[in-house]
């Protein structure tokens, strides 16, 4: 039963950390568009235009992709090997994330001119996205929402698994251990007293 309970929980963290993983490589993906189409509009552009390297959206976008497929990598690892150093390590780095993204969120929600908080984007492909998300708004929402409830439940089946993990180490170690003696309705474990050999001298023959 312990061992079928822990197949599903591997199973689970598995499937909601893919959520992660498919996430980061969309990102991925179009932060290749988005180069595809800087190299296209440099090429394109006069010799008068001036060149600009690649924008910080598109570095933080990459950037931000592989991270999520990096953490994806360690999820899937975690959740293979069940080892509880490794469930520990992932839980703290999507509550990181969790943290982060709650942070923007709220700036977003309570700061109406959040976007001049960004630097200027010379390529124009943050207003692009921008725009794109605002004309899609509901259905950006829901992606939102979908992704950090992925997170959420990563960190409660992890959290699950390492508990499960601890109490069977601490199962086996109690079998394998010999088990004291203990006093009947107290639990205490039963000191034995110290003794020890000690020789008689002979007697005298009178």
């Amino acid at each position: 039963m312990a061992r079928t309970v822990k197949s599903w929980l591997q199973l689970s963290l598995k499937l909601v950390n893919s959520t992660i993983g498919v996430t980061g490589i969309a990102m991925i993906l179009y932060s290749i568009w988005m180069v595809r189409a800087w190299q296209l509009d440099m090429d394109d552009s006069s010799s008068d235009h001036p060149k600009f390297s690649l924008s910080w959206f598109i570095h933080a976008f990459l950037g931000i992709g592989i991270t999520l497929c990096a953490i994806t990598c360690l999820g899937h690892i975690a959740a293979r090997t069940a080892n509880r150093h490794c469930l520990s390590c992932y839980m703290v780095v999507i509550f990181f994330l969790l943290l982060v993204e709650t942070a923007l969120i709220t700036d977003i929600s309570l700061n109406s001119h959040w976007e001049k908080d960004f630097p200027e984007d010379p390529s124009g492909r943050f207003d692009d996205f921008n725009h794109f998300v605002k004309s899609n708004l509901d259905t950006s929402k829901w992606i939102g929402w979908l992704l950090v409830l992925a997170q959420g439940c990563s960190v409660l089946l992890a959290a699950v698994l390492r508990a499960t993990e601890e109490d069977q180490g601490r199962k086996y170690d109690t079998e394998d251990d010999n088990a004291p003696q203990r006093l009947p309705f107290l639990g205490y474990p039963v000191q034995p007293f110290p003794c020890g050999i000690v020789d008689f001298p002979l007697a005298l023959q009178q």
